[in-house]
């Protein structure tokens, strides 16, 4: 019998497209309202027009690039160049640098980043244990990975990268039923334990 994470992930495309288009006007006029920098990016988008892909090609794109030097100028007191509208404290539980470095926050909606879905369509399971080998230091990607494993109802052992031994006696131990970790360091795993 085949299964799915949630109702959303089959629905029709045509429905799916539907919903989206629905929702683009709300969104952004939502940023617009909460955030300087898409208040001022967008300034002369009409929100309400924006519900199509063709519309939504039309927009202002934010490079890699200016959304560091953006960052830049905002700090020490905006350290999102005006990007976020969540604010330090309860509502960001964490704070991320990742390469360049961009920093990012972490919201506390349940699943925050999404990838329920994707750990559910790699076959995790509820109940299922989880051996995490993403980095837990400063980047979001192990958290990433916690959220959607903690989404579909699995237990995570935080291994973090390193400390290849150490890892090892836990697989050992533990049993896990799943791996989510960089494919190379995997193979340093596989590779030690040969």
């Amino acid at each position: 019998m085949t299964t799915f994470f949630d109702a959303l992930e089959t629905r029709a495309p045509e429905t799916r497209e539907h919903a989206l288009m629905l929702a683009l006007p709300h969104q952004i006029a939502n940023a617009k309202k909460n955030t300087p920098a898409f208040a001022k990016l967008f300034k002369d988008v009409d929100a309400s027009s924006i519900t199509s892909r063709d519309a939504l090609a039309t927009l202002p794109v934010t490079r890699k690039n200016d959304l560091h030097d953006l960052q830049k100028v905002g700090q020490p007191k905006d350290v999102f160049g005006g990007f976020s509208a969540l604010l330090r404290g309860p509502n960001m539980p964490r704070l991320f640098s990742s390469p360049g470095p961009i920093y990012e926050p972490e919201g506390t909606a349940k699943d925050y980043w999404r990838a329920g879905r994707a750990m559910y369509a790699a076959g995790f399971r509820a109940g299922d244990l989880a051996h995490n080998s993403f980095s837990y230091h400063m980047t979001p990607g192990a958290f990433i990975m916690e959220s959607g494993l903690h989404a579909v109802g699995c237990t995570v052992f935080p291994a973090g990268i390193g400390q290849t031994e150490q890892q090892l006696e836990a697989i050992a131990a533990l049993r896990p039923d799943g791996y989510a970790g960089t494919p190379s360091f995997l193979r340093i795993l596989v590779e030690k334990a040969e």
